[in-house]
């Protein structure tokens, strides 16, 4: 390899471009805010477990210490540092709250690390599904009574698992969720991996989980915050969930030897968030409302809003998601590219007929007005009303015949991806973003399954998951001669 194919030229020579990033990490590489210019070099701080510096698998000392400050920063019982991203967070509460074979009632629009819990612990799951805002072409929320519903049409179900917000910024109405679950005398976990911001917005944007109720809530400070990738936060309240259990999941799914440098971010992104963070937030809601006024004047291109809340499943939106779908002769990939190599504007993800932008109070002035005016740019040349692409992102139901964990771990073979309809997946199938899976193992595959993929596979989508990358074949659960009636239930 030569010097100049090195990632770390490659990444030199990205960050010395103009391009516009509304993407994460929050801290936008803004390197002339206070908070990232006397960050020290990360070299100059990487230790490890030396005397005076604690031990985060057994903190007695600054890290027991700065953990229990961050706890009562956010109102928690406790708080845990994660080092591995949300995901470790994520995989730890489920894997304190249930116990192998149990059931656990999962929103179906989650990361794909819940699903990987679910293999992991050998668990049952039971899906609730978010509503649909067809007209924007992407999903709702998760409404408290189609929980109740589940529960208690499922009465073996021992914890509950709910994305809040989602990628696209839909908040559920937690609060009437957790008293749903805890009436049943069971835990609720929030994946909150973007809401991270919430606890210092007060009166602007929706409120944290954690203060409606949840047992257990997981945060990525680094999609919203002035954090470090892979930087995030879990936090524990109540007594339903055992602190024991819990820090033994975190001993298991983060690394035995974690990063100071990425310590030291997370407790300066609190720190700096408690001196300033209601400031910054007060700032930022202002500049959101401005962004929003300005792209009132779209025509064609259509914005999620807070205007939608009480509807499809939405109790609350965060406007610092730009939510822009495009049902008009443009795929969500075509919006991508069109802001990527006429504006120099890179987005967080797209989808079929939409594109997402994340916004942090650390986006410049120069870069919103460039997104707001590239925004009102190509929406002029849309033809108003014009039919489009419109994909709504319903997520297609395959029936569930065995566990993730049984169909991960038994015998596969690889068919044609076409002619799957009616076999048992072996693995997953998700766009990556926001990586929710369209199939996890032990779903059966049906038409309307395979016509979803072909689609996203012919708009150009980052369909993931499966070992063929070029999303042909797919792996399926060895079986003898389905029945007639199996191989007619494919629709």
């Amino acid at each position: 390899m030569r010097e100049e194919e090195l990632l770390r030229e490659r990444l030199k020579r990205y960050c010395a471009t103009q391009t516009a990033a509304f993407h994460m990490p929050g801290h936008k590489r803004q390197m002339d805010f206070e908070i990232l210019r006397d960050f020290p070099n990360p070299f100059s701080i990487d230790i490890t477990e030396i005397d005076g510096f604690d031990n985060l698998h057994h903190p007695e000392g600054i890290l027991k210490a700065s953990m229990e400050w961050a706890a009562g920063v956010y109102g928690a019982d406790h708080t845990y540092y994660l080092v591995n991203g949300s995901s470790c967070g994520i995989l730890s509460a489920i894997g304190a709250v249930m116990h192998p074979g149990e059931t656990i009632l999962v929103s179906r629009n989650c990361h794909k690390s819940v699903y990987h819990g679910l293999i992991l612990n050998s668990l049952k799951p039971e899906y609730v599904y978010p509503q649909i805002i067809g007209h924007l072409g992407i999903q709702g929320g998760i409404t408290p009574e189609d929980v109740e519903k589940k529960l208690r049409e499922h009465p073996q179900i021992r914890g509950v698992l709910i994305v809040s917000p989602t990628y696209d910024g839909v908040v559920s109405d937690i609060r009437a969720i957790a008293e749903a679950v805890h009436a049943h005398d069971i835990p609720l976990i929030v994946d909150e991996a973007h809401g991270a911001h919430f606890p210092f917005g007060a009166g602007h944007f929706p409120v944290s989980a954690l203060q409606c109720g949840a047992d257990l809530v997981i945060q990525s400070l680094h999609k919203t915050l002035p954090s470090l990738t892979q930087t995030a936060l879990l936090h524990m309240q109540g007594n339903r969930v055992s602190r024991r259990r819990l820090e033994q999941c975190l001993q298991m799914y983060q690394s035995s030897s974690p990063s100071y440098v990425f310590m030291a971010a997370i407790e300066q992104c609190i720190f700096d968030m408690e001196q300033h963070g209601r400031q910054y937030m007060e700032k930022f809601a202002q500049r959101i409302f401005e962004v929003r006024k300005w792209l009132g004047q779209l025509q064609s291109l259509k914005l999620l809003s807070r205007e939608e809340a009480g509807r499809y499943g939405i109790f609350d939106v965060d406007e610092s998601k730009l939510v822009i779908s495009c049902q008009n002769q443009m795929t969500g990939e075509e919006l991508n590219e069109c802001l990527r190599r006429d504006f120099a504007i890179e987005m967080e993800m797209c989808g079929a007929d939409y594109a997402v932008a994340i916004l942090t109070f650390l986006d410049s002035e120069e870069h919103l007005k460039r997104l707001t005016e590239a925004l009102l740019a190509i929406d002029r040349e849309l033809e108003r009303n014009k039919a489009g692409n419109c994909a709504a992102s319903q997520i297609p139901k395959g029936k569930i015949c065995m566990t993730p964990a049984e169909a991960a771990n038994a015998p596969l073979e690889r068919v044609c991806l076409e002619e799957s309809a009616g076999r048992i997946s072996g693995e997953f199938i998700y766009l990556y973003p926001p990586g929710i899976p369209i199939i996890t193992p032990g779903e059966r595959m049906n038409r309307e399954i395979i016509g979803q993929v072909l689609k996203d596979r012919e708009l150009g989508l980052p369909v993931q998951g499966l070992e063929d990358r070029k999303t042909e074949h797919l792996l399926v659960v060895k079986e003898k001669q389905s029945s007639l009636e199996d191989r007619n239930d494919l629709e």
